[in-house]
């Protein structure tokens, strides 16, 4: 690009004149006349020659100065306009243009923060992968949802990290999308697509989380079912008891009947506690929040679940941290979810082992631990499923109880075995 006066059109312009000066030199100096009029010619061309640099080659000069803002991303530089019909239109027609330009990347940089922000701040997790499938953004709620929250995670490669939503997202193909059931219970929609980013196809994916959803619908459908058994069962076993204890009470003091009369009714009475242990489920009211020691009420659970321990050889150790553990929560019904945790701990354990129950004040959480047979892979997406029990003759109410109380006071949970063979349910109260 010229950024200097052009040398060659003036190394041209100067030879011909200095040829012409020399020629008529020769030719007419010996007419006085010719020569002068000759020179004067000359003259006049080289005052011709300036005015064509002026009138072409400074326009050209200027826009290539333009040229070069231009490939700078310099949008600032305008010229002013010199008075000349042709320059002035050229110069009009690039700070129109530079205006534009200008006006563009102001428009493209606000829409990128806009978009930035939005993204940062969406309520849906999203990651940005470009053309080498590094991580080129993600944003809070991404991090969050795969627990990955003060990690330098710009710049590597999603294979970099070991979590179930980084698998899904390396099976995924384009254009397709997953549900991702995680513990806690946890339920994830997971969508990946592509766009193009300056000609190579780049990958984002789209984390949404679905729990509440699910599990709502999942109440619903169910607990229509329960009420419809309830209703059932209920009058059915109101009215066969009361044919029943007509009966027994007819009978002779000593008849062989009696007997097989009375355990009818109490198996009947077994089968009514059953259906109000379902009932209880979908009755479950909303939590009435107070201010409650969380080791106080541990102790107490401890103390009410320490025969059943020493019955079934199972020894309980707690370790509390030093600072109180103080918290908003319905004590009844939280009470409630600790002696299901402790239950099924207890009897998880076959044969003398032992219950881990462990505090810590920052973060609160609470996790109770068994080193009883654990959980297997195939059982972990279905523990807080209704019905659901990998105990024999269990009824699958515990834990989603459990599920349901929690959930209602947006408190975080998980059960899992660890590789340590410890199974352990973890709440967070933070």
């Amino acid at each position: 690009m010229l950024k200097c006066p052009p040398t060659k059109f003036i190394l041209f312009i100067v030879v011909i004149h200095s040829v012409t000066i020399g020629l008529s030199f020769y030719v007419f100096r010996e007419n006085k006349f010719i020569f002068l009029a000759s020179e004067v010619l000359i003259l006049i061309s080289l005052a011709v020659c300036w005015s064509l640099y002026n009138e072409l080659i400074r326009p050209i000069q200027l826009l290539l100065r333009g040229v070069d803002a231009i490939r700078d991303r310099d949008f600032n530089v305008k010229f002013v306009k010199t008075g000349k019909f042709e320059t002035d239109q050229l110069i009009g027609v690039y700070n129109q243009m530079i205006d534009q330009l200008r006006h563009e990347r102001t428009l493209q940089q606000e829409q990128h923060f806009f978009l930035q922000k939005l993204v940062q701040t969406s309520p849906t997790g999203i990651i940005l992968l470009d053309y080498d499938e590094q991580i080129a953004t993600m944003n809070l709620r991404a991090l969050e949802l795969t627990g990955l929250s003060g990690q330098k995670v710009i710049g590597r490669p999603v294979s970099d990290f070991q979590h179930p939503v980084f698998d899904a997202i390396q099976t995924l193909e384009a254009g397709t999308s997953k549900m991702l059931t995680l513990p806690g219970p946890q339920t994830l929609k997971i969508q990946k697509a592509q766009f193009i980013d300056r000609g190579f196809p780049c990958t984002f994916v789209m984390i949404g989380e679905l729990t509440v959803e699910i599990l709502e619908a999942e109440k619903k459908a169910y607990g229509k079912v329960i009420r419809m058994m309830a209703h059932e069962v209920n009058n059915s076993i109101g009215a066969v008891n009361s044919i029943l204890d007509t009966t027994l009470q007819l009978q002779p003091e000593h008849s062989d009947i009696s007997p097989a009369l009375q355990i009818a009714i109490e198996r009947n009475e077994h089968l009514s506690v059953f259906m109000r242990n379902f009932a209880d489920v979908i009755r479950l009211p909303e939590p009435r929040l107070e201010t409650i020691d969380l080791h106080l009420m541990l102790q107490k659970v401890v103390q009410l679940m320490e025969y059943k321990a020493q019955s079934s050889d199972v020894q309980i150790q707690v370790d509390f941290s030093l600072q109180p553990l103080i918290i908003r929560a319905d004590a009844g019904q939280l009470e409630q979810v600790f002696i299901n945790i402790i239950k099924n701990a207890i009897e998880a354990i076959p044969d003398k082992g032992m219950v881990r129950i462990k505090t810590a004040a920052y973060p609160a959480v609470l996790e109770i631990a068994d080193n009883g047979t654990g959980i297997s892979k195939a059982q972990e997406d279905k523990l807080f499923s209704p019905f659901f029990s990998s105990k024999n003759g269990g009824q699958g109410i515990g834990l989603t109880l459990a599920r349901e109380i929690l959930t209602a006071h947006g408190f975080t949970f998980s059960l899992k075995t660890g590789a340590d063979g410890w199974t352990v349910f973890r709440v967070g109260f933070d």
